[in-house]
């Protein structure tokens, strides 16, 4: 496919989304099952461009003076992909299969505009009704770390110290560009593409086959990391999903002591038993919404609550669910989220801790939350991620956001990794 075509199938994906309310990914796949003809590569082309656009939706639609999905597609690509009016002009020209070029008039709007004179939440490229939020969590710096948000993610990859080092897996993936995470310490980033740039597709490596190395957001490794699992201790991965965590804490205890791997829904479960088995994990049993964990009242030493949140971490990956997010919808979160600590408290030991986390950089998810929980359960007191950060990572690297030391948020202003947020409870004993 040429450029002209490209382009329109960006327009008709985002006009199908907000017709059909979908998301981007369900959105490009009904697109590539009624056009067959077009390869992988169109394809990712076509993914960047709507990402793209749906990640600085906002700032451009004011740029653009306007909502239309096709001013919307020209606008990234002016922004964003080193295309200028003319130099779009002269690719388009003669291709039947382009849309309508921007008009003179079109052209000057976009020229005339700037983001210095739009509202804030425009400038954040977020909904008007999170500005409290984030405002509260960030003060005056909300709209730079909001702005953060609106950039590619990278590629990040976890080693699987239980089967290889980072310089082994280095050096097998050296042609994929990949680098030594700034933080994670057995991490590796292969960055982040501009414009039609394609990410290379590490799952078809042998390295990746032989179960080296998983697949893992930066943020996601520094969490695991932070929950500090020891050999020998016995751990509760109470939303444990498709494992990403159970996997990571898995070789930090270096395959000794029990990781239970529980999730109330068995289809969030079914890519655990693949991953463990490639990973060579031996010291995680996996249960399901039907087991009885009664046994395990009382009796762990870490119980982990990676619990159901708005995803706003990820709007670098999943810039649709910024637009879709509702008040409402974090209302439900919110709910979900102080019954699923009420569940999980009971299994912590006297001595054990509860390891709250979330994918969220909305303070009513985070802190908020775990001091609501506090409390209702005074058995539970506050301590320091703080120190645990600064005793595996350093004082010499960038830090995360932390008021009082003690919980921490990750964001990508702050670490470049995704939003996650850590709180640690100590049951008293």
């Amino acid at each position: 496919m040429r450029l002209g075509g490209r382009i329109q199938a960006a327009i008709d994906v985002l006009s199908d989304m907000e017709k059909r309310k979908r998301p981007a990914s369900e959105a490009l796949k009904g697109w590539g099952l009624d056009h067959r003809f077009a390869g992988s590569g169109d394809r990712a082309v076509i993914g960047n461009m709507v990402y793209d656009a749906l990640r600085k939706k906002a700032s451009t639609q004011y740029l653009m003076d306007s909502d239309s999905t096709r001013r919307l597609v020209f606008g990234t690509l002016l922004r964003d992909w080193g295309y200028s009016a003319e130099t779009l002009a002269a690719e388009l020209e003669g291709d039947k299969f382009a849309p309508d070029l921007l008009s003179d008039a079109e052209i000057e709007i976009f020229t005339s505009r700037n983001l210095t004179n739009a509202p804030a939440h425009v400038q954040a490229d977020v909904q008007e009704w999170l500005v409290g939020s984030l405002e509260a969590n960030f003060a005056d710096d909300w709209i730079g770390e909001a702005q953060a948000m609106t950039q590619r993610p990278p590629v990040d990859l976890r080693v699987n110290t239980l089967k290889s080092g980072r310089d082994k897996v280095a050096k097998a993936l050296k042609r994929a560009g990949v680098e030594a995470t700034a933080t994670a310490r057995n991490g590796l980033r292969i960055a982040a593409g501009q414009g039609a740039d394609r990410q290379p597709n590490v799952q078809v490596e042998a390295a990746y086959q032989k179960g080296w190395f998983e697949i893992q957001d930066e943020g996601s490794q520094i969490v695991a990391d932070l929950v500090f699992a020891r050999p020998g201790e016995q751990v509760l991965d109470f939303c444990a999903g498709a494992g990403g965590k159970t996997l990571a804490m898995a070789a930090t205890m270096e395959n000794r002591g029990q990781i239970h791997a529980y999730d109330a829904d068995k289809n969030r479960l079914k890519p655990i038993y693949e991953r463990l088995k490639r990973a060579g994990v031996r010291n995680a049993q996996v249960h399901g919404p039907d087991d009885d964990l009664s046994d395990l009242t009382g009796r762990m030493d870490r119980v982990v609550v990676d619990a159901p949140c708005t995803g706003s971490g990820t709007w670098r990956r999943h810039p649709h669910a910024k637009w879709k997010l509702s008040k409402e919808m974090l209302e439900t979160r919110l709910t979900e989220q102080e019954e699923v600590l009420s569940e999980a408290a009971p299994f912590v030991r006297p001595g054990g801790y509860l390891v709250y986390i979330t994918c969220s950089i909305l303070p009513e998810e985070n802190e908020n939350q775990i001091n609501s929980f506090i409390e209702d359960n005074p058995q539970f007191e506050l301590l320091s991620v703080g120190e645990v950060w600064q005793d595996l990572f350093g004082f010499n690297k960038s830090q995360p956001w932390s008021s009082d030391m003690k919980t921490v948020t990750l964001t990508p202003g702050s670490v470049d990794t995704d939003g996650f947020f850590i709180a640690v409870v100590g049951r008293k004993g």
